[in-house]
């Protein structure tokens, strides 16, 4: 035990600098999925995995992200007011994080349906996974199609149960950012349609 002990540590803290040292891509990369992908790999490759394994659409998991988070891995609301005179921060005025900015309820009950208990907001490939687990999961409650991006972004922030009783009509600024999510995952998906870096190769031949 004693010798393992030096070794966990050092695993550990490999493991936070890996999540420290996530590169947040450029203005340049975020306009364009293609130039995204090809120098995130990983990434792509998550989201054809959840593409696949959830119905959702890359490029309407790109939009999300780039909406909620700008791509940043720690991305946080807003703090409140500062107390104790100014000396202490205030409180976030949510528990959005991550990516994905998953509110900490809405993450417990994605680890709790997938089984995933030890995912992280930090993580791209989580993330992804749980835009898809949730377009799903409000598209079954909503009856909305998977290329509904305008519909399931408003159901991303009011929840199916707020979207069905019409929660977002009296928002015009939530209407007017699902609409700008909406053009955006289109064009994300334009792009990734048209990247050959993204395409197959097979046997490195073509």
């Amino acid at each position: 035990m004693i010798i393992l002990r030096p070794l966990i540590s050092a695993l550990a803290a490999l493991v936070i600098t890996a999540c420290a040292s996530i590169p947040t891509p450029s203005n340049t990369q975020i306009t364009d999925a293609c130039a995204l992908l090809k120098d995130n790999r990983q990434w792509h490759e998550a989201l054809r995995d959840t593409a696949r394994n959830w119905g959702a659409p890359m490029g309407l998991q790109l939009a999300i992200i780039k909406q909620e988070s700008s791509f940043k891995h720690d991305a946080r609301p807003p703090r409140g007011e500062r107390q104790w005179f100014g000396l202490v921060e205030g409180d976030y005025i949510s528990s959005a994080h991550g990516y994905s900015q998953a509110l900490d309820s809405t993450w417990e009950m994605y680890k709790a349906a997938t089984g995933k208990w030890g995912a992280s907001r930090n993580s791209f490939r989580d993330s992804s996974d749980f835009i898809g687990w949730y377009v799903s999961s409000t598209g079954k409650r909503t009856g909305l199609g998977q290329y509904d991006y305008k519909a399931h972004y408003l159901a991303y922030h009011e929840g199916a149960g707020g979207y069905l009783k019409g929660t977002w009509k009296t928002k015009r600024w939530l209407i007017e950012t699902a609409s700008r999510v909406a053009s955006q995952a289109a064009q994300y998906e334009q792009q990734i349609a048209r990247c050959e870096a993204l395409k197959p190769k097979f046997l490195g031949l073509f």
